[in-house]
């Protein structure tokens, strides 16, 4: 029978759990291996102690299992060998009845447990299984703070453009503060994944990131929503409800468009930024709260603030730091980048198997002028894969959005293609490399993806035709 959480490594859970068992007495280390092997670890064996360092030094291994008392080098070098070469794997110390004072010093350099001798195989497979778990708990965190850092990560904010350089770089250097933040952007340039991604790369990422639209709601429920509200407040509460500042608390508010506050909301959330205390809907008593506050609008706040809409004291208390994103037209060189991201993102998703986007398809992207934005692309490449049935994105995957009214793709084809009739093969060749270049941002790797050639071929042609 194979122990259960010797079976688990990391995300692998099917690869059996490494041991390195270091004794002067061959006998009981091959005794001990065996013991563990019965239950599906995997166990090598050194019996001496320049033995055990040389295997540390040149294999990985995740739990250690070492006698104290050795020639040479002892068990407190090998934890420490340990420490230094492998230092996500836990050391397990065996010792006699009188070394225990040296196990205990032992512990506290950072062993997981000791064993007395003579040993008992049931303890040592217990104490190797609560050793596994610890790993695996260990690694499990480690693999899912990655997968937030993909997914809300700077890498999550995709584009390889100037402007988003420059987006990037200024969210590295906003993120570690406790600033307050306003981002500025059209529908659908990704404010609320710039904010996540703020929180995620912040000392406040381990507390709750929690999120408001502040359009969608009316006046008395918004408050309600943010500051929470106490039994009886009005009609409808029943009983006492926390609001996202307290939810939030130790870690960051995101009010998406907040230009659309309502005007006695924003006084008493500007006297919650000013003294970080919030008070619930009916109550009189102060709740203290810790809270970074990022905000979002696809508004021109100055218009609003002179139109009377929005209070001037609230826009400078939200505006510490600004970041505007800019619109995907202005920015079509990264749409290429995206479009991957997202195949990659959806196919998975929907469990499709979808290899590639034709060149036909990437061109009708490239030329779409965007007014979703990245959202809208976004949607439109899920579209494109939950429709697809033969692994490959074409014309005729294509939502009704993007493609013109009235034309089937054989006479959407036909007519890009009308005007280059007659003309010389070099300069009908010049003209498409020239335009998918452009198209690309100067993205040679996709341009030579979408001309269906490639790079070297095209390096040549920018040589041959001076582009």
């Amino acid at each position: 029978m194979v122990s259960a959480e010797a079976t688990k490594r990391g995300a692998h859970e099917n690869t059996p759990i490494r041991v390195l068992i270091v004794d002067n007495e061959a006998a009981h280390a091959q005794a001990v291996a065996e013991s563990l092997e019965r239950v599906g670890y995997d166990c090598a064996v050194a019996t001496s102690g320049p033995q055990g360092v040389k295997r540390i030094e040149q294999d990985a291994f995740d739990i250690v299992i070492t006698d104290l008392k050795m020639n040479e080098v002892d068990g407190l070098q090998i934890l420490a060998q340990a420490k230094e070469k492998l230092p996500d794997a836990e050391v397990i110390l065996v010792t006699g009845h009188g070394t225990i004072p040296s196990a205990v010093s032992a512990m506290q350099q950072g062993a997981f447990n000791y064993l007395l001798k003579p040993l008992d195989l049931g303890q040592l497979r217990a104490v190797a299984d609560r050793a596994s778990e610890s790993l695996r708990l260990r690694r499990t965190n480690v693999e899912l703070h990655r997968r937030l850092d993909e997914k809300f990560g700077f890498e999550g904010v995709v584009g390889n453009s100037t402007q988003m350089h420059d987006v990037i770089d200024r969210l590295k250097r906003i993120a570690p503060t406790d600033a307050s933040v306003l981002i500025q952007g059209a529908t659908g340039t990704g404010k609320e994944l710039v904010a996540q991604a703020i929180h995620q790369n912040s000392p406040r990422k381990n507390k709750p990131f929690v999120a408001l639209n502040c359009a969608a709601l009316s006046e008395n429920i918004l408050e309600s929503e943010l500051f929470g509200h106490v039994r009886g407040a009005f009609t409808d509460a029943s009983t006492d409800r926390v609001g996202k500042f307290e939810y939030a608390d130790g870690g960051t508010l995101f009010l998406d468009e907040v230009g659309d506050m309502p005007m006695a909301t924003q006084i008493k959330l500007l006297r919650v930024l000013e003294s970080s205390e919030i008070t619930r809907v009916g109550s009189n008593e102060a709740v203290y709260v810790n809270v970074r506050i990022l905000s979002a609008t696809n508004r021109k706040l100055e218009d609003s603030i002179e139109s009377g809409s929005f209070r001037s004291d609230l826009y400078h208390r939200l505006k510490v730091v600004t970041i505007d994103l800019p619109r995907l037209a202005d920015r079509s060189q990264d749409i290429p980048l995206l479009i991957e991201h997202f195949m990659k993102q959806f196919a998975k998703r929907h469990h499709k198997n979808v290899q590639s986007m034709s060149a036909a398809a990437r061109r009708r992207l490239m030329a779409f002028e965007w007014p979703g934005n990245v959202r809208q692309l976004r949607n439109v490449v899920e579209s494109m894969i939950v429709v697809d049935y033969d692994g490959v994105l074409d014309l005729d995957d294509l939502p009704s959005e993007l493609s013109p009214s009235g034309e089937t793709t054989e006479e959407v084809r036909t007519g890009s293609l009308a005007g280059l009739v007659g003309k010389p093969l070099a300069e009908v060749e010049r003209l498409f490399i020239t335009e998918t270049l452009q198209q690309t941002g100067g993205n040679r790797e996709a341009a030579a993806e979408m001309l269906g050639i490639g790079q070297r071929t095209l390096y040549r042609k920018i040589k041959e035709f001076n582009l």
